[in-house]
């Protein structure tokens, strides 16, 4: 199965929240107007090191992630790359995209100069845990979160 990957454009805002609503977590805690999701999206672009990324099969959003570079002090002045949203449609999963994804986050973020990739992810996935452990990730870290909001 072929997916390309490529930076998204603003017309496929749309169908990225829909693959961000095809999933257990995000059905829950998705579903604000397009409008405001546009608007995310235009200052993500903005933003230089932020990129919103899809995989195209046949024309159509198969799959997504949120990719950022981090420049920071510590690890010897490392820059970083943080895989956020990362998503396969519910139709597509168990083929192999979810593998390719990463491997074109890789390849990007090493061409960014990073020197780490890291992720995070809802500590309820434990499919997804073993997933990226068979990758190379490790769970070197304990994640907080809290809301401004």
């Amino acid at each position: 199965m072929t997916v390309t990957f490529r930076p998204a454009d603003r017309g496929e805002v749309a169908a990225v929240i829909a693959l961000l609503e095809d999933d257990v977590l995000g059905a829950a805690r998705e579903g604000s107007a397009l409008d405001t999701y546009l608007a995310a999206f235009d200052r993500m672009a903005e933003e230089g090191g932020n990129q919103l990324i899809v995989g195209i099969k046949d024309a159509q959003v198969v799959a997504t992630y949120q990719l950022t570079f981090i420049s920071g002090l510590s690890l010897r002045a490392a820059r970083r790359a943080q895989i956020e949203s990362v998503r396969v449609s519910s139709a597509l999963r168990g083929q192999g995209i979810g593998h390719r994804m990463i491997e074109d986050a890789i390849t990007r973020a090493t061409a960014a100069g990073c020197s780490l990739i890291q992720l995070t992810m809802n500590k309820s996935r434990t499919d997804t845990a073993r997933f990226y452990a068979g990758l190379g990730f490790t769970p070197s870290h304990i994640g907080y979160k809290r809301n401004l909001i």
